[in-house]
């Protein structure tokens, strides 16, 4: 984990995104394969408390370069504490962070997926419980190898319907049971 000057606990952090992760993503089935890299230890997390983009753009870089290096690490979540709190700020920043995948040779190797506390999919009303399957404790990044989703998705039936899947069931459960669990 690395950090400027830390201000925030960061044992707290780690365990609020883990606690997110086991009774949302996995729980719900929002990633089916989420589960397995879970139990067996293979996510890296890092906790980001600057604020100056310039240096959040460089830790991207790091983690993508630490991920490739180490197979041991299959996915990586960056964690945002102390800004990217306003959610367009958020999408200009990732806009930002896939432009520098490509232009430092990631693309084709890794990708990124999106979470935040106030993720809302364009188009779906804002109090949809929809957004829930990409809110999250805290803005994040996912970074992930592109060669194990592709490997994850030939043992799945009908991977593309996982976003309309998941959808579903989150509205199923309704924005009040997403609002517990995360508050």
């Amino acid at each position: 984990m690395q950090n400027d000057h830390p201000s925030t606990d960061i044992t707290k952090i780690i365990e609020r995104t883990f606690a997110w992760l086991d009774k949302v993503v996995i729980a719900e089935n929002f990633c089916p394969f989420a589960k397995a890299v879970r139990e067996q230890n293979r996510i890296h997390i890092s906790v980001q408390q600057q604020s100056d983009i310039s240096s959040l753009l460089r830790q991207v870089v790091s983690e993508c370069e630490n991920l490739l290096a180490h197979e041991r690490i299959e996915t990586s979540l960056l964690i945002y504490t102390n800004s990217l709190k306003d959610f367009d700020d958020y999408l200009d920043f990732l806009d930002m962070a896939n432009e520098l995948i490509a232009s430092a040779g990631f693309e084709g190797k890794l990708q990124l997926a999106s979470f935040h506390p106030n993720y809302v999919f364009e188009g779906a009303p804002e109090d949809c419980a929809s957004h829930y399957t990409n809110r999250s404790p805290y803005p994040m990044l996912h970074i992930l190898r592109e060669d194990s989703i592709t490997k994850a998705l030939e043992g799945f039936s009908k991977p593309e319907n996982i976003p309309t899947r998941n959808i579903e069931h989150a509205k199923s459960l309704g924005a009040g049971f997403f609002l517990k669990l995360l508050s």
